[in-house]
């Protein structure tokens, strides 16, 4: 797994590209297991041509492009995983793993015609293997399973079922594993929600496979208690972060208790877990009871900075700063702010230093926070791009649902570059770097363009 970035001022970062690691693998959501999404060693990109423009694949793309040597790494809703050449973007392998499910098959949604794989999927290289997560239509019944293939040939090596125990309420084909994965002490971490729509009945889901395919698979979930149900970790796509300790960090959605009165039921909030899958501290608003009932829940990846702060956000446009060793329970941040946003706030963030780059819908909202005194504040708001953003080249990455790519100014989010790639199939579509390129992927296709 990649390193997570240096921590340099803006205007210093790659500025000495002798001594500056360069980024050439992305085997995971935004980059490394905290998400922090920046590329380093990239001095410029060229947006005049794609270097490449993949063929049409044979379904939608949900998932950010990963990078493992000299192949490109993409999975369809079609329930197909690709390796595209680095150097081309034609197919050096495909594999088909099952039957997608039709979404006339599903109680509520809006993916469609079919629904396979939607989370971005996660490489370790050490393995030689690239875990996805999938629904597929078994004996007639939609079910979710955790594949985990030979990253250079594409043959299966690991199939487990992933549906929780029939000792929970809700039906396999009311989950959606939306949150990209990620692996933790020999697991694959994995985060399972609702339906758009969050019918019939589910519980939020966040759980631990073997890598190697052998032993129990792990669970936490929310709103578990009699009677409750919802609480989605889904995260506008982005993966769980997991710390130096291993300790696992999610945000959930809007859970069934909407009235004051009963005790926090762990929606709405900020979970840190054990990488067994044991809750060990929480943060939620005091708000939490409405916020699930106007469905204005935490929807991003918490931002775990290396100070020891914690920064979560979502759909209600407040921007929560935490203390990550004592996250305090209802109501115990350090701060609270406003962001201006004017719209949710979904996906994974960008960390730089004591810079994050919130991924709003309306554009990117960069912050900075402090410790002494705990303090953040706004610094710019961008009004272009809506999907999560990456830093790479000096410039901020982000996608619009037109399929506009943008290169903005970090410092003040003004743009500096521009190109269109086709729209995408979602509203969190988000850029890669490795190879030698910046990674975008359109509803059906992967577009390269040079990264140097």
């Amino acid at each position: 797994m990649l390193v997570a970035p240096l921590l340099l001022g803006i205007n210093s970062l790659d500025s000495n590209a002798a001594t500056t690691p360069v980024t050439t693998q992305w085997y995971q959501y935004h980059g490394d297991s905290l998400g922090t999404g920046v590329a380093l060693g990239i001095r410029a990109v060229n947006l005049t041509s794609p270097a490449w423009t993949s063929r049409v694949l044979d379904g939608e793309i949900y998932g950010e492009p990963l990078v493992y040597g000299n192949e490109i790494l993409v999975a369809t809703e079609n329930d197909s995983v690709y390796a595209l050449s680095a150097s081309s973007g034609r197919t050096l392998w495909s594999h088909h793993v099952a039957t997608a499910v039709s979404s006339h098959d599903l109680p509520c949604g809006d993916i469609s015609p079919s629904v396979g794989i939607t989370g971005t999927p996660v490489v370790d290289p050490v393995r030689h293997e690239v875990f996805v997560a999938d629904i597929q239509m078994n004996a007639g019944t939609p079910r979710h399973y955790m594949y985990g293939l030979d990253a250079d040939t594409g043959h299966v090596m690991m199939r487990r079922s992933i549906d929780l125990p029939s000792s929970y309420t809700g039906d396999p084909k009311a989950y959606l594993q939306r949150a990209a994965l990620t692996l933790d002490d020999g697991s694959v971490i994995f985060a399972m929600g609702g339906n758009y729509g969050d019918c019939p009945t589910y519980h939020g889901v966040v759980g631990a496979v073997p890598e190697t395919g052998a032993g129990a698979t792990k669970f936490f979930v929310v709103d578990a208690a009699k009677g409750d149900t919802q609480g989605a970790v889904w995260m506008g796509g982005a993966a769980p972060a997991v710390d130096a300790r291993g300790d696992v960090w999610v945000e959930t959605g809007n859970g069934s208790v909407t009235s004051p009165g009963p005790a926090y039921d762990d929606s709405d909030g900020v979970l840190e877990l054990s990488a067994s899958m044991h809750l060990k501290s929480y943060f939620a608003p005091s708000t939490w009871q409405h916020d699930n009932a106007t469905d204005a829940d935490l929807s991003d990846e918490p931002a775990l900075l290396s100070n020891g702060q914690v920064v979560a956000t979502g759909k209600s446009g407040n921007i929560y700063l935490l203390n990550a060793a004592h996250l305090g329970g209802v109501n115990g941040q350090e701060v609270t702010l406003a962001s201006g946003c004017g719209n949710d706030l979904d996906g994974g963030a960008t960390i730089h230093g004591t810079i994050v780059y919130l991924p709003c819908l309306n554009g990117p909202v960069a912050v900075r926070v402090t410790t002494q005194p705990a303090a953040i504040k706004v610094l710019w708001r961008a009004s272009v791009g809506s999907g999560p953003p990456i830093l790479a080249a000096q410039r901020l990455w982000t996608i619009d649902g037109s399929g506009n790519l943008y290169g903005l100014n970090p410092n003040t989010g003004a743009v500096v570059q521009k190109t269109n790639i086709g729209a995408p199939a979602n509203h969190f579509a988000t850029p890669s770097v490795g190879d030698g390129l910046l990674l975008t992927a359109s509803a059906n296709q992967i577009a390269a363009f040079h990264a140097k």
